[in-house]
């Protein structure tokens, strides 16, 4: 695929805050606008290249308003310069309405799921009409879609898009494994998924989320696989170990750049992020 080169230079997504984690289970989450802006910047420092980005409300329940993305945008555009910003579009909590609301303050890139799939405790919906009206908003906004890959139908609803021309034949798609009662985290599956990835959309650039306790697992096969991006965060993860807290955003990011190394390979600076994911 595209750019899956085993000595390109690997880009560092960290998803700083996500809809789930709370100040009680980790008080190092990012929260305030503020707090949202030193994270990622100290994320930044530590090589992280693309910030995926959830807002809250004041009782940290998920928020869709764009005012909120949009001060943060400012922010890391301020304080991270070259980093790609990318918001969330993602369902949990948020009416679907709302969800696309942001999409207007046009940053970088915009995660879009492209399938319905079960989650712990609720049914994350994307109906086929919702997706569309998604991905055409990030057309018309000029935002490049990152496609959030559940399930093996979701590859074939991104296919779909390609073919309807709502977004390119070269899209970025992650690969998000070990959400209970969604795709579990084993090795043989991602192999399953990147041949079919191959098959149905050869151009495409790729990374893999390993959720909770898998984070750094699927990190290494993602490497070992020539991936184009890895992906880390406090939205994802809040430990370091079984009994230890990350300290920070920060933290888990030096440890991405340690399994880059470890891989042979070294983190890609702003600018080769931008051009590894089409962003010029």
């Amino acid at each position: 695929m595209a750019g899956s080169r085993s000595d390109a230079p690997v880009v560092i997504a960290v998803a700083i805050t996500g809809s789930v984690p709370r100040k009680k289970d980790n008080p190092a989450v990012p929260v305030t606008v503020a707090e949202q802006i030193e994270s990622t910047h100290q994320a930044f420092e530590a090589g992280a290249t693309l910030c995926h980005i959830h807002v809250r409300n004041d009782d940290e329940s998920p928020s869709s308003d764009p005012d909120k993305f949009a001060a943060v945008q400012e922010g890391l555009r301020r304080h991270c310069p070259g980093m790609i910003v990318q918001f969330s579009t993602g369902g949990r909590g948020r009416d679907p309405a709302a969800r696309g609301l942001s999409l207007r303050h046009r940053p970088d890139m915009a995660s879009l799921s492209t399938g319905s799939v079960n989650f712990p405790t609720i049914v994350y919906e994307n109906s086929a009409s919702l997706v569309t009206d998604l991905a055409g908003q990030m057309k018309q906004y000029g935002v490049r879609p990152e496609i959030e890959i559940f399930d093996l139908s979701h590859l074939h609803g991104a296919k779909r898009l390609v073919e309807a021309g709502l977004i390119d034949a070269r899209p970025h798609v992650q690969f998000v494994m070990g959400v209970q009662n969604a795709m579990p985290a084993e090795e043989h599956l991602l192999d399953i998924l990147l041949a079919e990835t191959r098959r149905i959309l050869p151009e495409a650039t790729w990374t893999a989320a390993g959720i909770g306790r898998n984070q750094a697992i699927v990190m290494d096969w993602a490497l070992a696989r020539g991936a184009d991006a890895v992906r880390t965060g406090l939205e994802d993860n809040i430990r370091v170990t079984k009994d230890r807290l990350a300290a920070g955003n920060a933290e888990l990011v030096g440890l991405a750049a340690e399994a880059v190394a470890r891989h042979g390979r070294r983190v890609a600076t702003p600018a080769e992020a931008r051009a590894a994911l089409g962003l010029g």
